[in-house]
Order: C-alpha cells, then structure tokens, then sequence
C-alpha cells in the first residue's frame, strides 16, 4: 500500500510552490521509509523547477539534499535500522551491474542513474525530492548520518559536501599541495572546510573580497580578489588543484594560467554557456582541464564521516515552507551565506 506524504510542489516551470501531496511505493523488503527533518535547496532545484536545464516533469518536487531519521524498514533490510540517522543525496537508484557501478561510481551509472526527483525510476514512475515530510529508498541508496553532525548543516553535505569532497581526494589535495576554490557560495564554503581538513595550503578566488572574514575562518589560508588583475600576475604558477564551483562564465585560459606544472583546473560549477580556451594554456605546462559529478555511495559515506571526524557541516540559513519562493530569488541573487535547509515540519497544512 503506497503513502499519501505532504509535499511542496511546483505545478510547472517557474510556477510558485503549493502545499500538496505526493504518493511514496509501498515499503519493500530493501526499502527503508526516513522521515525527513530537513531538505536543502541546491542551485539546481532552481534550474530543474524553472526548466532551465531542458524539459522537466511535472508537478516537481525539489530536494536532493535530504536528512532525517528512519522511521520503518523493510522485512530484509541489513545496513539500517528504525532511529538511525540518514540521508538521501542525488540519485536513489542505478543499474548496479554495469562497470562503474561495480566500481562504486554509481554517478557515472552507464545506464544511467535514477535521480532522486525529476526523473523516472526504472519502472517508469517519476520520482519525487525532500521537499517533503517522508521519502521511501532501497537501503543501498540511503546513507548514515553521523551523531556529529547536526541534521541541517548534514543536509547540505548530501550534494554540496559530496560534489567538493570527491575531487580533492581524487586529485590528491592533502599537505604539501596548494588548492585554490573558485568562489565562496554555497558549493565554494564546503571546499575550503574540507580542503583546509585534508591538509592543503587554501586560497579563495572570489570576485570581490566581500566574504573574506568567512573564508578566513572556514580554513582559507589566502584571500583574492579575482575582479583586480594583479590577482592572476601575482598567483601566476602557484596551484596544483584549482576547483571552479561558479556557475557563471570564467577566463579559463587566466586561471590555468594559475597552474603549476600538471596541475589541474576542474569545473565542479555549471556555467550554462559553452567554456573556451586555448590549447597552448594547457600544453605549456602539461596542465590538465577536467571536471567532476557528485560522488558514489560509498565515497559519500566516506565524506559524511571525515565532516563528522573533522566537526564539518554546511553554514545554513533554516527557513519555512512559506520562504521557499523567495529562497530560490536570493540563491540566483548570491543573498544567502552559505545554504538554505527548509525545516520540513513547516510542509503539512496547518
């Protein structure tokens, strides 16, 4: 017997939420049912809700960055149990036969992977986010919530968290090397916490320097405008790892030029025009241009408890169901310091 849950919905493109409901399947023998206590709002909710990234389904109901306790399981659940803390990040399925998801790469699923809301489980039926009281998920897909981390700044780690952490452990940020962020937004803050926890020398490059306190404190060693030029004669080979989270246009052959000898500039940001650059930036130096997407299940649970171990959580600004319209104008603003969590018992009718 399917569950009838309220939910937060967006009629179609660029339409303002609705209190509403939406059905979860039926609990089955792997499925664990987590009552969420928090949804964060990821700039791509906003793309997906307002159809800016392609046609989307609809009635939406955002959410990717979920957090909460379980609540029931299912007769042949192992890896849960009813009280544990968990999350759900961007996809709640994937073939689980092809070579990446044998290689604990389900993001890169050949198949692909079956997103957590405007997609299609593989069954056919669309899928519904944590903008929403409950959400049923196979318990492979579901991850632990370490007691160290608060459930609202956990939230933002289930895409945020994830999306940095992923690239500085595969290109090796750790002590001795110099990373740099690009930006210091709501993926931007999570990267310099955690790079400055693996033991990397930390550089913010932001446009102004408007948030530099806030870098300076979340572990950034150095803080530049990239807005003044002098910035990029000054920093001129200096990086081994420059992650670009922005999702606006960037000078891509000024920040390699940023780079040591191969080192690597990689774009974990969506800008939604086409990048150009010129080839010698990269033969010069036999530097390398690359990008990244998430991360597996076990890769996140590894995320999950090195913030635990390490006292990392997203800087959040909790709000209503009632703010959420407003929320998505600020995030397209740049008015939030660092991420909004939607406190999800505010989504039931009053």
């Amino acid at each position: 017997m399917s569950l009838t849950v309220p939910a937060l919905l967006t009629p179609s493109a660029g339409a303002p939420f609705e209190r509403g409901t939406v059905e979860r399947r039926e609990l089955g023998a792997h499925d664990v049912l987590i009552d969420i206590a928090y949804a964060g709002i990821c700039h791509s909710d906003i793309h997906q809700a307002r159809e800016e990234w392609g046609r989307a389904i609809f009635p939406m109901v955002p959410g990717h960055e979920i957090a909460g306790v379980i609540s029931a399981v299912g007769s042949a659940v192992t890896k849960h149990a009813v009280g544990d803390r968990a999350g759900v990040g961007c996809f709640v399925d994937s073939c689980r036969e092809c070579e990446m998801c044998l290689a604990g790469e389900e993001q890169f699923c050949l198949r692909g992977n079956v997103g957590t809301y405007n997609s299609k489980s593989y069954d056919g039926s669309p899928t519904y986010g944590g903008y929403s009281t409950q959400i049923v998920v196979d318990e492979n897909y579901a991850l632990r919530i370490p007691e160290g981390i608060s459930l609202d700044v956990a939230a933002p780690l289930l895409c945020a968290g994830i999306t940095l952490y992923s690239p500085l452990k595969h290109w090796g940020a750790g002590p001795g090397t110099k990373v740099a962020i690009v930006g210091m937004g709501g993926l931007g803050h999570m990267g310099v916490q955690l790079a400055h926890a693996l033991g990397a020398e930390v550089t913010v490059l932001s446009q102004s320097l408007s948030k530099q306190a806030d870098g300076l404190a979340l572990g950034a060693d150095h803080y530049y405008a990239t807005s003044d030029r002098q910035t990029f004669r000054d920093l001129r080979r200096s990086f081994d790892l420059i992650i670009s989270t922005v999702g606006a246009d960037i000078d891509v052959d000024a920040y390699l030029s940023l780079l040591r000898f191969e080192g690597s500039l990689v774009f974990v940001g969506l800008p939604e025009n086409k990048q150009s650059f010129r080839v010698f930036s990269l033969t010069g130096a036999r530097r390398n241009l690359s990008g990244s997407n998430i991360g597996g299940i076990r890769e996140t649970q590894e995320m999950l408890d090195f913030c635990a171990e390490h006292g990392i959580g997203s800087v959040v600004e909790t709000i209503t169901a009632d703010d959420v319209d407003k929320a998505y104008d600020r995030v397209v603003n740049s008015d939030v310091r660092y991420r909004f969590v939607i406190d999800t018992s505010t989504i039931p009718a009053s």
